[in-house]
């Protein structure tokens, strides 16, 4: 072989070996991301409040039906999870029959295994990580609290295992005047005796680990501004300080409609680190979400910029909240249109710009807005219930396509800002 030609095939197998270690990094990266930003990231809020009977908290039925009994008109939640992965030992016995006529199973977030199950799919779909909603009213109840620490045991474990995020959100509803102290208090015990932000899943953002907010300024929620901003003060100085991420109304910078209309919430919002309003059956189609985008996201994300608050959408696949709410909305209000709503909300926020999206939520059922594995018809759902199943508005797609989706639109805001 001549000389010159046994170099270019040295340049040529050198460039493709190149090309393939290139390739695999790449892919590696947006397997195993970092957890030192934001930035980038696609994460989803995870409730993780379901329980059964079987599972050994003691708390029977929570958030799956109204009564200790379940029967078919008892059923709070609009979807029914796909139960075909799990394990026998995973699985809850309702009592109830499917259409098809084969049991009806549930499960449990007090199942460790079920959490993992949970993010393998986050890891296997693309989905960085997940904001963990920890409710401030069940912290004064030691069973529940209890519970909820269990869950955030699972949900730890299971992103430590599959190098996924996650980062506490505070659901400051239904609280109370002791609210400031028992949040307080909640943090310094997760951080200084859990040593929670000392997991190599946990998120951070600007130097500090990430906590999340959520209710600040919603009209129908008890919080004050002052009590707000006690919040926000005590973790900017406590022990372990945090980067705040403030779940918000839709109309934070307008103060109108789901805001608090007090000018005193305008210092409030622009005092976070990083916004989040609450989109979520604030627009139905995509012409509502396109005039969204043009009359409050684009300015929002302007004004934020402003004040040097950093801005995360919040996207979501769909609404029903039917057996929640007692039959008083309709079933499906918001129709999911096979992706097609997602999938737009998506790329108008990724087009205005965004750094960071969280897509709402990973396993809410009660409100339809789920993106795991869900049953795809109406022979998978328990005798004489009213459920939506993926096929509604002739939709044939699959149990995990929502997950399919939700790794489309991480990848999709990765290549938007290289």
């Amino acid at each position: 072989m001549g000389g010159e030609l046994r170099n270019l095939l040295i340049l040529v197998v050198g460039g493709l070996a190149a090309m393939v270690i290139a390739g695999r990094s790449s892919h590696a990266q947006s397997m195993n991301p970092d957890f030192l930003t934001l930035i980038g990231k696609h994460v989803a809020g995870y409730q993780g409040w379901f329980s059964c009977p079987e599972d050994g908290s003691g708390i029977g039925w929570r958030h799956w039906f109204s009564g200790d009994r379940p029967g078919p008109h008892d059923v709070v939640v609009d979807m029914w999870p796909d139960p075909s992965e799990l394990r026998s030992d995973e699985l809850c016995h309702t009592g109830l029959r499917l259409r098809s006529g084969e049991p009806a199973y549930l499960y449990s977030a007090e199942n460790s295994e079920t959490v993992a199950r949970h993010f393998q799919w986050m890891r296997d779909y693309g989905i960085d990580g997940v904001a963990l909603e920890r409710f401030a009213s069940e912290l004064k109840n030691p069973q529940t609290l209890s519970f909820v620490n269990r869950v955030l045991n699972n949900v730890r474990t299971g992103a430590e295992a599959t190098r996924r995020g996650f980062f506490v959100m505070y659901d400051l509803s239904g609280t109370d005047p002791d609210m400031v102290e028992r949040v307080s208090r909640d943090w310094n015990e997760l951080t200084q005796s859990m040593h929670l932000t000392e997991s190599p899943s946990y998120m951070r953002h600007r130097g500090k680990p990430l906590v999340g907010l959520w209710g600040i300024g919603v009209i129908d929620r008890p919080l004050s501004a002052q009590q707000a901003s006690a919040l926000i003060t005590f973790f900017r100085n406590s022990e372990v300080p945090a980067t705040i991420v403030g779940g918000v109304p839709a109309y934070w910078r307008t103060l109108d409609k789901d805001s608090h209309g007090e000018y005193e919430w305008a210092a409030v919002y622009r005092s976070l680190d990083v916004i989040s309003p609450w989109t979520v059956g604030r627009f139905r189609n995509a012409e509502q979400a396109d005039a969204f985008l043009k009359q409050q996201m684009a300015p929002d994300m302007a004004e934020a910029k402003q004040h040097t608050v950093e801005y995360i959408p919040v996207i979501f696949p769909g609404m029903s909240w039917y057996n929640g709410q007692s039959g008083k909305v309709a079933l499906n209000e918001i129709p999911r249109e096979c992706g097609r709503f997602y999938k737009r909300q998506a790329t108008n926020a990724i087009g205005a710009g965004a750094t960071m999206l969280y897509s709402a939520m990973f396993d809410e059922v009660n409100e339809g807005t789920a993106l795991y594995k869900v049953v795809t018809s109406k022979s998978a759902t328990p005798e004489d219930t009213r459920l939506v199943t993926l096929d509604d508005g002739d939709c044939n797609v699959p149990s995990d396509w929502y997950l399919h989706l939700a790794g489309e639109v991480t990848e999709k805001l990765r290549r938007n800002i290289r």
